[in-house]
């Protein structure tokens, strides 16, 4: 079964040993020589631990989003710190210290709809301030990316990463559909975290497959046929998502992986079967982050101009050489890369005598990209 990214570390300050994350990793720095001095505190409510700042040395720390009763944060700044406040009335944390996970972005969904929830809301602050040239909201939706990054690399640090790339297209109760759960399955299994583009199609498909991983075979065609009740998040994203709560109710405590998606296509809203969920603004970010995150390669689903253009950004470092060793790349469906889109012929002629072409391969079928991804991990 696969080994899942940590849910929980033990007290102490993260991120390069001074980041403080949670209140217990902020009581614990308190019985520490030096105290707060040089430390990162990140998005904790600090407003019951006045009298703990006001009777200890904050010299070089820095409070983002952290909110303090006034005396308190005006003895910090005198100390020397750097107070960033919370900022009001976001739909968002742009300090947030970790991931998101389902249930935040999809809070009220079941009770008041789509259109309620966190993550709609966010949608919707992106859309009216995206244009506007306002510094101020480029400069939160900056600051929100830049946590949200934070948070994905400490998650992953040490993790064997396959990203799982495909169309959003892909329907529920498809054979399609079926084969990419079945590799999200068979890579999870394996001992792989899976990390796809987070959306709904080939991505939940992939997402599911992992989160299934741990229960018997049988489990996933029970699963996909409750899916196959809402089988596109168009028309309804509420009826969509609440069909994959549903599944994750009837069996929970599933298995983890990663989904990283974007505001940038509000269309596309986040698939509730990745444990975690880093969503970003910036949808460039966004892509080569979950690229350059795959360390153990990369599985190529069909899909259209988003697909086509994640293949060639996991191949430019891999051509280059710029991120070390190239990492495989595995197209899947013949036909699709060869005729209707042909990448694989370009991909196979960009690699030709370089380091990077015998970590290429192209596959007819989904079920033979695990031994194939395996196989290039070896050559």
């Amino acid at each position: 079964m696969a080994t899942p990214p940590p849910a929980h570390r033990p007290p102490g300050p993260r991120g390069h040993g001074h980041e403080i994350h949670t209140l217990e990793e902020f009581d614990a720095a308190m019985t520490r020589p030096g105290a707060l001095a040089g430390l990162r505190v990140q998005s904790v409510d600090l407003t019951d631990r006045g009298f703990a700042l006001l009777s200890a040395s904050a010299a070089g720390a820095v409070f983002l989003g952290c909110p303090m009763e006034p005396e308190a944060a005006a003895k910090v700044r005198a100390d020397g710190a750097l107070v960033f406040p919370p900022v009001p009335d976001l739909p968002f944390d742009p300090y947030r210290s970790g991931l998101y996970s389902p249930d935040e972005l999809y809070d009220g969904v079941t009770a008041a709809g789509y259109a309620s929830t966190p993550d709609a809301l966010a949608y919707a602050w992106f859309g009216r301030t995206r244009a506007d040239g306002d510094i101020f909201s480029s400069m939160l939706r900056s600051l929100h990316d830049d946590a949200v990054s934070d948070a994905l690399d400490e998650l992953l640090e040490g993790a064997r990463v396959v990203g799982v790339m495909g169309g959003h297209a892909m329907g529920r109760g498809t054979e399609a559909y079926a084969g990419a759960a079945r590799l999200g399955r068979s890579l999870a299994r394996s001992g792989l975290t899976v990390a796809t583009g987070g959306g709904p199609g080939a991505m939940e498909a992939a997402n599911l497959g992992a989160y299934l991983a741990p229960f018997p075979d049988e489990t996933l065609p029970e699963a996909l046929s409750l899916l196959s009740t809402a089988p596109s998040f168009a028309p309804s994203v509420t009826e969509w998502a609440r069909a994959a709560f549903a599944v994750r109710d009837r069996w929970p405590h599933g298995g983890d992986s990663v989904g990283i998606p974007t505001w940038f296509y509000g269309h596309e809203p986040p698939n509730a079967f990745a444990g975690h969920i880093a969503k970003y603004f910036a949808n460039a970010l966004r892509e080569d982050g979950l690229l350059a995150r795959s360390t153990a390669g990369v599985v190529f689903l069909p899909g259209a101009a988003g697909t086509v253009q994640e293949i060639f950004t996991n191949a430019t470092p891999n051509y280059y050489g710029s991120l070390g060793a190239p990492t495989p790349m595995v197209l899947v469906d013949r036909v699709h890369w060869t005729e209707r889109l042909p990448a694989w012929p370009l991909l196979e002629a960009l690699a030709a005598g370089r380091p990077m072409a015998p970590r290429i391969a192209l596959v007819d079928s989904i079920d033979e990209a695990p031994e194939a991804l395996e196989r290039l991990a070896k050559a």
